[in-house]
This record gives structure tokens, sequence and C-alpha cells, in this order.
């Protein structure tokens, strides 16, 4: 009867916040507002948070020593598919560590609120907002940190093959906000969210060879995207679905943060220079990244 009653507590504040996102009138928690954001209701979520961190996930994480104090730029590489479970530990980890009020917000593909609008609304209440460079400066402007995955829906589902390289896909836009905003880059990593979800292979490239400008989106949403995956509960399935990530432990890491030698608007409309302040961030990783496939996969021999 016990577990029963901590099996309630934990996941029904959860629960009862989907169903008012669900139902919740479309001029809100649209993540094009800054003050939608609920400590309150991240205090609540936490605890269903914790069991998929630390029970469903098993994760192991380390580095929230190289968070500086102020604001920071959390820049990730993530795998799972839509469910991101990496995302999530991550998540979790940031409030455990931080608390609620530390201000922070995260920058979310704004397909989401079409095509999963009941999931992007209850990301609102964590701090989610729409991933539009004017919300993203309005943030800064605020004070707020900011958690960013530059790599959005292309490395999310890149495939296994891929599953140990960082893919930020060339988006530069965290570098020129970093640089003129003078925000130290704390990278993000972490390993065994790609085996949660199998990506076989990524075939948007050639569906749009094959018929460019002809195919019938589903929603009409064009989603960038489109893998062939194992998974559950499709099994074998294509396309951007939900899914139900299996049950595999997530190690996640946070770096040591990034500051470049020069900030500034100037900097930051430096060609040049913003391309080289990327390619460190992406070298920075990918070491950072390396490393921890070595120590994760070097156990299990």
């Amino acid at each position: 009867m016990q577990v029963l009653t901590d099996w309630k507590d934990r996941f029904s504040p959860f629960f009862e916040l989907g169903w008012q996102a669900a139902i919740a009138p479309p001029d809100v928690l649209t993540g094009l507002s800054l003050d939608e954001r609920s400590p309150e209701n991240i205090a609540r979520s936490l605890p269903m948070l914790e069991w998929i961190t630390h029970t469903y996930f098993q994760t192991q994480t380390d580095g929230w020593e190289h968070v500086p104090d102020g604001q920071v730029m959390l820049i990730g590489s993530h795998n799972g598919g839509l469910a991101a479970p990496d995302t999530l530990a991550t998540t979790y980890e940031w409030f455990h560590q931080f608390g609620t009020e530390r201000l922070i917000y995260a920058l979310m593909d704004s397909r989401m609120w079409q095509a999963m609008p009941p999931i992007a609304r209850l990301a609102v209440h964590m701090g989610a907002i729409r991933a539009e460079p004017r919300l993203a400066i309005a943030a800064l402007k605020r004070g707020a940190s900011l958690a960013i995955y530059p790599g959005g829906a292309k490395d999310v589902f890149r495939p296994y093959a891929l599953r140990h390289r960082i893919f930020l896909n060339g988006n530069q836009g965290f570098i020129k906000l970093a640089l003129a905003y003078d925000v130290p880059i704390v990278p993000m990593i972490s390993h065994g969210a790609h085996e949660t979800l199998i990506v076989l292979a990524e075939i948007y490239d050639n569906l749009k060879a094959i018929a460019p400008g002809k195919i019938p989106w589903p929603l009409g949403i064009d989603p960038s995207v489109m893998p062939i995956y194992l998974g559950w509960p499709w099994g074998l399935a294509i396309g951007p679905l939900p899914n139900i990530p299996f049950p595999r432990p997530l190690h996640t890491r946070i770096c040591p943060s990034i500051r470049f030698d020069r900030n500034g608007e100037a900097a930051a409309r430096d060609r040049a220079y913003v391309d080289q302040c990327y390619r460190l961030v992406e070298r920075t990783m990918q070491a950072a990244l390396d490393q921890l496939v070595e120590e994760c996969e070097g156990s299990r021999v």
C-alpha cells in the first residue's frame, strides 16, 4: 500500500500538469512569453523527473561544479528521438543542483507546438520557449541562462552509427549570442541515450531528392528529418514519431566552461571569428565525448 501511495504522490502532480496543459486555451503556454515559466510547477514535476532520471534510466552525472555563477549558455548534443532522455536527465539535474528559482530557459523547436501541443505546453511550465532569436535575446537581457541544442531534430535523430559524433548542424546562432552578450558556454554531453531508440538510417534528403516540393507532410509540417528506427511502441518505424525509450543507463557530463577572447557586437558580426569559436566548441565537445565513451564502454569489458 505504501508503494502505491508513493507512486501516486510522485506521479499525480505531473499528470495533473499534463492534463491542464492539454486542455489549456490556445493563447496560453505558447512558448512566446518569458512569464509562463513556473517555479511552483517545476517543483511539482521534480519527483517524476527524479524517477525517470535515476530509476528508469539509472543516470550517472558529473561535472556540475563547472557551471559558474551568473548567466551561462548550456550547449548540448542529444540523442533518443522526441523522448530525448538525456535532455530530461539534464533538466532534472539542473534543478536538483541549483533549485527552481535560478532562471533558465530552454529553446524548443516551434514545430512542437504544432505536432505535439500538450507536451510543448507542459514544457513551458519548465521554462521552454520557442527557438526564436528575439526570445533568446529577451531571456539574456532578463539575466537568465539558456539551454540550447543547436543540432535540433537532425541531432536527436542522428543514426546509431553516428552516436559518438557531436552534431551541431552548423548552427552558429548560439555563438553569436554568446559573443554579443559575453556569456560563457558550458558544453553538455551524454552517453547511452542513443541506445534508447535505435536509429537505423535518416532518409529525409533522399525523399527530398526524389520528390522535391511534392511531399504531403502530415499536418502540413516539414519535419526536416525522416528516421527509420527500432523503438517502443512501434517496433520498426519511420518518421519522427513520439516514442517510449528503452530503459538504458545514461551518463551525462557537464564540461568546463568556454570563454572567448573577444566579445561584443563587433565580435558577433565577425564571420571568421564566429566560425573559429564554433569550431572550438565543436572540437571541445567531441574530445569530451570521446573521453566519456571510452570511460563508459571500457567499463563494459
